[in-house]
Parts: C-alpha cells; structure tokens; sequence
C-alpha cells in the first residue's frame, strides 16, 4: 500500500496541493485540531489577475489567536469579502474557456454564509475534487500530532511564504502575454482555463 499523507483544510488550494492529494489518495488525512496559523493558505488563494499575481484573503474573525483550534475558526463578515472575491474571479477569468462551464458551481460559495472556515475549506474541497473527477475517501485527525512516522506532512509544507521546488506544465493563461506565465496559483486557475482537460496537469 502506498504511503498516506496528513494535510490541511486550504480555500481554493493551489495547484501543489491536488498533485499531492492524487499522489497519496490511498492514505489523506484530514487535519482539524492544529492551531490555526496566520497567513497562510487556509484562509487565502492565489490568482491570475490582469494585474498579475492577486491573493484573495478571507477575514478571519475577532478573538482567533495562535491557539485557536483550526475546527473552531469562525469567518468575519465585517465586510463584503465575499462579493470583491467573486468580483475578482470574474474580472480575472470571465474571458477564460471555462469560466461559465464552472460558474453554477463556484458561484453559490460566495452567496451563502459560512460560519467556520474549516466547514467552507472542505465543502470547497469536495466541489473541486468533484469537478476534477477524482475518487478521494478521506478521514479526519482524531488529535493533534506534532509529527507523524507514517504520514507525509504538508501542514507547512505548502505555505505562500516558502519557495516551492514543484512545477508543473505550462499553460495558457488569459493574462500570460501580460504579465508571463505563474506556476502554482489556485487550483481555479488550471480549472477555468484548461476545464476537463485539467486532471492531466496534476498527474506528472
């Protein structure tokens, strides 16, 4: 049996993430009672915008610290982010071949209101896998655990903030002659822009 892997909960994950999760599907675990940790994917996703390279950032709410339970994370709604995410992807990928082939989809994640970011991240990741056409039965942490002999860890592994050594085969994105091709962005990206076409790009 292939060896399994522990990751986190990400919001629109980036394109590592996914060639990880096939790479390990006989064995993912889900984490859900580490502490939160700021600035990182959990809350935030990468995306092509005309402007090149645009972080969508989902507000955390007051009183979540470093030892807060990721499980427990609640969402602000002090402001609107919801609507200027949505705004973003459309105004980034509108012109894309596959935006409105996945928009009925996407679009119900930024009408309805979540009250915890663990519960929005793994509705959004079932959507993706769905739409991505991959069979994946995951469980879930039972407690927190510092290391893990038998798991590969991506706890912080896939963190905006490290330089990554994965790529991935190039291809077209609407603002590429603008601003050049960037590797690794939110899994929407590969979706919007390469559609069925996109699982090809996860399995090198």
């Amino acid at each position: 049996m292939e060896q399994g892997a522990v990751f986190p909960l990400f919001y629109l994950p980036p394109i590592e993430y996914f060639s990880n999760v096939i790479k390990y599907k006989q064995c993912v675990v889900i984490e859900m009672h580490e502490h939160f940790p700021k600035q990182t994917f959990r809350n935030r996703a990468s995306i092509h915008s005309p402007n090149g390279k645009l972080d969508l950032i989902i507000p955390i709410a007051k009183g979540v610290d470093v030892h807060t339970v990721m499980k427990d994370v609640k969402i602000s709604y002090d402001f609107n982010w919801q609507r200027l995410h949505w705004q973003s992807l459309q105004t980034s990928y509108r012109s894309s071949a596959y935006f409105e082939f996945y928009e009925e989809e996407l679009a119900p994640l930024y009408e309805k209101r979540w009250d915890f970011l663990f519960d929005y991240n793994e509705h959004i990741l079932n959507i993706l896998l769905r739409l991505l056409k991959i069979n994946l039965d995951y469980s879930f942490t039972k407690t927190y655990e510092k290391t893990y002999a038998d798991l590969v860890d991506f706890r912080e592994r896939i963190h905006p903030k490290n330089d990554t050594v994965f790529t991935h085969k190039p291809y077209f994105q609407v603002f590429d002659e603008r601003n050049g091709f960037l590797q690794n962005l939110s899994i929407v990206d590969l979706l919007f822009n390469q559609g069925p076409q996109s699982l090809s790009f996860l399995t090198i």
